[in-house]
């Protein structure tokens, strides 16, 4: 299969907390970002198509804000390698200009370097 992302992911060396935002209710955790889309890896499936309201936890160190609040959706889901978990690849949705610069701050503090 193809992939058909624009930007590459940074695979982060952290993994921030990503939460409903209406429940508070943990989904799961970033496991990758991009300014065009995440990688959570949750215990529970989401649903292809499924519209997420979702904030990502954001570290003291890394910004003033508490978190990084964004509209998503799932485009893909899948059992992790280990089997226990789901691989949930979400596109961002009408990202503010001012949440696009924290993007890349997470990646610039927390992204793998290669």
């Amino acid at each position: 299969m193809r992939d058909k992302r624009k930007l590459k992911r940074r695979h982060l060396i952290y993994y921030l907390h990503v939460l409903e935002r209406s429940s508070g209710r943990l989904i799961g955790y970033l496991v990758d970002i991009s300014t065009d889309g995440i990688m959570i890896m949750s215990e529970q499936p989401i649903a292809v198509g499924t519209r997420l309201e979702l904030k990502i936890m954001l570290e003291s160190e890394m910004s003033a804000k508490q978190y990084l609040a964004f509209d998503a959706k799932a485009v893909r889901c899948e059992k992790s390698i280990n089997g226990t978990n789901y691989d949930i690849g979400c596109e961002l949705l009408n990202l503010a200009s001012v949440d696009f610069r924290e993007i890349e701050t997470i990646i610039d503090e927390l992204g793998f370097r290669d």
